[in-house]
Order: C-alpha cells, then structure tokens, then sequence
C-alpha cells in the first residue's frame, strides 16, 4: 500500500462512506472509490463489506487499521513539523510548563516584544512527558522546564532557580513564621499535587526524609487547581513561587519552606536546532523576569 491508499483508506475507515471521506479529505468521491479499489486489489483481499450503502469493515481491515493509524500520526507530525519550519522566520515559538505561563512568560514577551515588535510569538504550555514530542515535532524553539529530559540530544541554558513554599488562607493559619517547616503543616488539611513532575519528587523527597506525614483532603493533578481549592478553603498546598503569584491576594498567602526546597529553570533546544540569536535575546529577557519574581 502507497501513502494515498493509507490516506484513503484510514478517510473510509473513520466515516464508514466513501461520500464522507471524500469530504473529509477534500476530495472527490470517484478518487476514493478508484483508490480503494486499487489498494484492495494490491492486498488480494476486500476491506470492507458493502452494506446498504455503508462500508463495514472486514476482519482484516481491523488489523490493518491498528498500524495506519501509527502512520497517519506519524505523517500528521511530519506535516506539522515543515509547517513550524516554513513559519520559523521572524517568529519565536515557546513552550512552557504551565507554572511559568500566567506570570513569567507574558512579562517576559511583553518586554522582548516592546524591543522587537516584529517578531511573531507563538506560546503554549507543555508537560514534562510532552517535551520530547514538542521538540522532535519542531513545535518550538525554546522548552523552557524544571528538568532536562534524561537521553535527549539537548542545548540547554540554566536560566535561574525556583522555590517550593506553602499557599494557605490567612485565617486557617495566623501565627505563620517566615519560613514554615513541613511539620507546621501536619496539623492542617492538606491539598496532595499528584503527577507534578519533579516539584513534586522534590516534595515527596522531603516527606520521606522527615517521615511527615500529612491530612489530605484532596490531590489535584494540576497546580491551579490546588491553589483554587486554597482559595475556597478546602486546605494548604506546597507548590512553586511562579505559580503562587497568581494566587496569593488579601486572603492567601504564599511563604517558602524551611528547609528551602529549590529547583532549577533551564532553557532547552535539539543539538540539531541551537538557539537563534532572537531566542537568545529572549532567553535573557527571561531570565530577568525569574530574577524579578
């Protein structure tokens, strides 16, 4: 099978009707016939069951589904890939973890953008199991994370450092110090940070050296989430200091840990793709923002 039976016969497969796929693929409905035709003929076996005019398919259309549909990603992703290339001039693509996309980044493409209004930004969030993806794919430039992904090919640029602390409500915890010890928070509800990546390794770490352990109410799978429910007074949650200046106000409260749990911020690209000169100018506009945070 050639690429353009895989193309048609995935369309059939999806939609049931040739009229359909041919809509979906934007094509005529005498191309897809023809070229189904022709694909089952190279296989010397039907795909599809002609039924009150709907394809159903076979036994053996099933089986082949499962591989086409790992090429039609494949080729999705080689599409999307020389499309990021053919747009790359004159535009920044950044993809950050969420904790740094509400605060830090758009302080940061403001001020590059006031410098350079000519170049385009294209900005999203990415987790860390998405990095690899994100990069091969050449959905951005600069990946900005907590953690260099283990067996890339990577540049990376350290580009300053974080710190965990505790977000609460004033009310459920008036006689806060400075700096709060973990054992401070045993007495309180606790919003547990499930599959938070290395901020929450860095937690869990600290936990298990200290043999804390703590009243959970919930556990939230995302930071924001966590810090709503600070907010609505369901309990106290450890995250980042970038994720907690978009939540603290006249009644929350972000204060760092004792002892300070800190991580580093890095900047990441493919050996095979080094940083523009632009990306590197935006890197120190970067920079100085999580300086300034």
């Amino acid at each position: 099978m050639k690429l353009r039976h895989i193309e048609i016969f995935h369309a059939v497969y999806l939609n049931r009707t040739v009229s359909a796929a041919a809509r979906a693929l934007n094509v005529s409905q005498p191309a897809v016939t023809k070229t189904l035709k022709h694909a089952e003929q190279l296989l010397g076996f039907p795909l599809f069951d002609r039924r009150s005019g709907r394809l159903v398919p076979t036994e053996d259309a099933h089986t082949i589904f499962a591989e086409v549909a790992q090429i039609q990603s494949q080729v999705a992703s080689l599409r999307q890939a020389t499309r990021n290339l053919r747009h790359g001039t004159g535009s920044l693509r950044v993809s950050v973890l969420p904790s740094l996309a509400l605060g830090i980044l758009p302080r940061a493409v403001a001020m590059f953008s006031r410098r350079h209004p000519e170049v385009f930004f294209d900005l999203q969030t990415v987790h860390h199991d998405g990095i690899a993806r994100v990069l091969y794919e050449h959905d951005a430039d600069i990946v900005v994370a907590f953690e260099k992904p283990v067996g890339l090919p990577l540049i990376s640029e350290w580009l300053g450092e974080g710190e965990l602390g505790l977000l609460y409500r004033r009310e459920d915890f008036t006689d806060a110090p400075p700096r709060i010890p973990m054992k401070m928070v045993q007495d309180h509800r606790f919003i547990s940070l499930v599959e938070s990546g290395p901020i929450g390794d860095l937690l869990r770490a600290e936990l298990g050296r200290t043999k804390i352990e703590l009243d959970e109410a919930a556990s939230a799978r995302t930071f924001y989430i966590g810090s709503a429910l600070v907010r609505e007074g369901l309990g106290m949650a450890v995250l980042d200091n970038f994720t907690a200046q978009a939540a603290v106000n006249e009644d929350v409260e972000f204060r760092p840990l004792q002892p300070a749990l800190t991580f580093d911020v890095f900047a990441m690209t493919l050996e095979s793709r080094p940083f523009s000169h632009s990306a590197m100018e935006f890197l120190e506009v970067f920079k100085t923002c999580l300086d300034a945070a």
